[in-house]
């Protein structure tokens, strides 16, 4: 391990002029102890296409070349409007912004509603590196950014096929063993004190995210068939990388 406490160290140790912000997901260099990058985009295609070395045998391809051009599309508005979109609601401080960042982030969330009802993930049969980026807002979504970021129209579980879905990729362990809702709620509802003065941390919601979601029914309309992502890559001597599923514990690609 790095034997940093904090994110903080990892950062002001590689610069220790950083004013910047702490962010994850980013890269170590446990050889040279410096951070490597912060560039979120980057460093998971970078993985999936540089870094194959150190993946397991039989390990699922996230970025297959033929669907690159449609990840990268689906990346760009998933991104902009649900990923950062929350943040950009939750901490606008004037009306018209908070609106045109809400109508877009449930405006996607339809358009997503509606992909989903015919195919088992977002390019198909198969997981890929555009489930991965949406899947830590879908986690947070009615634990934290329903109430603590006021993006309250609808709720996750109030969208049949996106709530399933979600269960779906719950389900696998390289997504569900690494989502801690006591830890998300904890962090959001007290280190965001401009947004929740009191520190208080909500004790809901209750949802049962280990219910079925019968995803299965829409098996083979999809491209690609992938079983898990359990244990996907091999950490290699050189690096060790603080994942995007690791964001799950600490803010948002980017926060």
């Amino acid at each position: 391990m790095t034997g940093a406490g904090f994110l903080s160290e990892l950062y002001l140790s590689t610069d220790p002029d950083y004013q910047g912000r702490y962010t994850v997901p980013c890269v170590w260099d446990t050889a040279a102890g410096r951070m490597v990058t912060n560039d979120f985009p980057a460093i998971t295609t970078t993985m999936e296409t540089q870094f194959t070395a150190w993946h397991r045998p039989g390990a699922p391809d996230l970025y297959p070349e033929p669907l690159r051009p449609e990840i990268d599309e689906l990346n760009e508005l998933v991104y902009t409007t649900v990923n950062n979109g929350v943040y950009r609601a939750g901490f606008a401080t004037a009306q018209e912004p908070y609106e045109k960042a809400f109508d877009a982030l449930f405006a996607t969330f339809d358009r997503l509603e509606e992909r989903l009802s015919d195919r088992r993930y977002l390019l198909g049969d198969a997981i890929t590196e555009a489930d991965v980026r949406l899947y830590p807002t879908l986690a947070r979504f009615d634990a934290v950014y329903h109430s603590h970021f006021k993006c309250n129209l609808r709720r996750l579980v109030d969208y049949p096929n996106l709530w399933a879905y979600a269960r779906d990729l719950y389900s696998v362990p390289a997504f569900g063993e690494t989502t801690d809702f006591d830890q998300i709620k904890r962090h959001y509802y007290v280190t965001q004190r401009n947004v929740n003065p009191s520190g208080v941390v909500p004790k809901g919601p209750l949802i049962d995210w280990t219910a079925p979601h019968g995803r299965e029914r829409l098996a083979g309309r999809g491209r690609r068939t992938v079983d898990d992502l359990g244990g996907r890559a091999r950490r290699g001597p050189e690096v060790r990388v603080l994942s995007r599923a690791a964001v799950m514990l600490t803010g948002s690609p980017g926060h």
